[in-house]
């Protein structure tokens, strides 16, 4: 019961912290955490430059592994589409006969309890292996245990291995030594030093690059904007194809002459979140349809439900990577189909967390979403030739502030 009631204030904590990094709240407890946060974003962003300038002197080394590897991430949290563009690229790699496995941190999974790390700790009992969410030939591990991005990728992609673990030095030996692989795709990576030989693919949502350009938590900033100079590639997310000269400017300050490839997150089919059926989109034309979604931008989701031809009678939006209960599950299908619904929809990372001994009345679809490329290149196979199998040589990689013609001199700004 006290766990219940303590989880139940964090997640009305965490909700208001998002509302005000958002601007979607504007009253005064709304105001006065917002002062709260900029004092603990100044404490964050002394950090962030102590940890680089840490690694920039060599008093924490990044390790070299041996094989490719390849970082999808963001200067951002939440919301830039890095699972699609993680998936789209280990399936052309794997298809071009790369042994390839995914390595993620496990956000929002089951953790090892507390006590059992202490116990560990003091009997210096060594730290248990990394998870194998797929072996590349089965799927070994639920949501709940591997986490919402790591289940959905094993379960996309037959013959690439995911694996998490905090620690990704650790993941990447042990797939290397144990699976073979010989490229490595760090799910989220773009802040994770510890690795050398890499490719750093940056992802910005082009719809909402940088928020209100303040780091967590009163922004979305993890790190500084012009820290983008460690990218390899530019790939602007969630594009209309419209220009922005502004965005494009801010990439050229601070990572001049770097390939920049726009594309876009479009919706492919309707997938029943419980079995096999598949429905297309245009079946959603006039539908009165009930939103499920715990993402972090559920705008985007519901704004591709609507541009469908949907009706949207009730929107339910959760915290991104919430856990959904039996009790809010049960309230949310008798809301709908009082609502008029005829008609579920969610999102296919949301559809993971869904158990499915819960089905609702309604039918129950997840959105099935993928990268399209809009310019820069043909299309994403360009793009992995491009990026993965370049014509000349690549070059031995640089320590991660070294990307760049004058990086060292940018770092300290």
């Amino acid at each position: 019961m006290l766990r219940r009631i303590f989880q139940e204030k964090a997640e009305a904590l965490e909700q208001l912290t998002v509302d005000v990094i958002f601007g979607r709240r504007d009253d005064r407890t709304a105001r006065a955490w917002g002062g709260v946060l900029r004092g603990l974003s100044c404490v964050f962003h002394g950090l962030v430059r102590l940890r680089a300038a840490l690694y920039r002197g060599r008093v924490l080394r990044a390790r070299h592994l041996g094989c490719l590897v390849i970082v999808v991430g963001n200067l951002t949290v939440g919301g830039t589409g890095k699972t699609p563009v993680v998936e789209k690229l280990a399936r052309s790699l794997h298809a071009r006969g790369r042994k390839v496995a995914i390595l993620s941190r496990g956000y929002k999974s089951r953790r090892e309890p507390v006590f059992r790390q202490w116990l560990r700790a003091i009997a210096h009992v060594e730290a248990p292996p990394p998870r194998v969410v797929s072996d590349g030939e089965s799927v070994l591990l639920d949501s709940e245990t591997a986490g919402d991005e790591p289940y959905m990728l094993a379960r996309n992609l037959p013959g690439v291995l995911v694996i998490t673990d905090k620690d990704r030095v650790k993941a990447g030996l042990y797939a290397i030594r144990k699976f073979g692989v010989d490229t490595l795709i760090l799910d989220d990576g773009f802040q994770y030093y510890k690795l050398q030989d890499h490719l750093q693919l940056l992802l910005i949502d082009k719809s909402n690059p940088f928020g209100n350009g303040r780091l967590l938590p009163r922004g979305i900033l993890r790190e500084p904007v012009a820290n983008m100079r460690r990218a390899s590639y530019v790939f602007l997310t969630k594009s209309d194809g419209s220009p922005d000269d502004a965005l494009a400017a801010a990439i050229e300050s601070h990572r001049p002459g770097t390939d920049v490839i726009e594309c876009t997150h479009a919706p492919k089919v309707l997938r029943a979140v419980h079995g096999e059926e598949e429905v297309p989109l245009e079946a959603l034309r006039g539908k009165p349809v009930a939103a499920l979604s715990a993402i972090a931008v559920p705008e985007s989701f519901e704004g591709f439900v609507e541009g469908l031809g949907a009706e949207v009678v009730l929107r339910r939006r959760f915290l991104d990577h919430h856990r959904f209960s039996a009790r809010e599950l049960r309230a949310f299908y008798a809301a709908a189909a009082e609502a008029g619904a005829e008609w579920i929809v969610t999102t296919e990372k949301d559809a993971v967390r869904v158990p499915p001994d819960l089905a609702p009345e309604l039918p129950f679809y997840f959105l099935r979403v993928e990268i399209e490329i809009l310019s820069g290149v043909a299309d994403f196979e360009e793009a992995v030739s491009r990026i993965c199998f370049p014509k000349r040589p690549r070059t031995a990689s640089r320590p991660p502030f070294a990307a760049g013609p004058g990086a060292r001199a940018r770092e300290r700004d």
